[in-house]
């Protein structure tokens, strides 16, 4: 692996790697919750990757890995975006015609 060692080495639970093998292996998953899941698992298997290769490895831009990367560290363990400012959508779709995950 060429590079420095990152910055940010997120560690995470036992029951945090069994949240990230469940939606890894989850295909109903959204496919940003299973490109994290499947980047803390390499992170546990391999702390020292560096961005651009772990990036490579989960087809994930270097920035978006660094991004999480940090997040962990300093925020700890989640696969789910932060709620984003603004103002909220004004549709609600009807819970009843919405698809439900069984992975979720």
């Amino acid at each position: 692996m060429s590079g420095p060692t990152p910055k940010y080495q997120p560690t995470f639970t036992t029951e945090q790697l069994e949240e990230a093998h469940h939606f890894a292996a989850c295909h109903q998953a959204p496919h940003v919750q299973v490109q994290r899941a499947k980047m803390v698992l390499m992170l546990t298997d391999h702390p020292d990757i560096s961005n651009p290769e772990l990036g490579r490895q989960i087809d994930a831009h270097p920035n978006t890995v660094f991004k999480w990367r940090k997040d962990w560290t300093v925020h700890g363990f989640h696969l789910d975006d932060h709620p984003r400012s603004g103002r909220p959508p004004i549709f609600s779709p009807d819970p009843d015609r919405r698809h439900q995950s069984h992975c979720l």
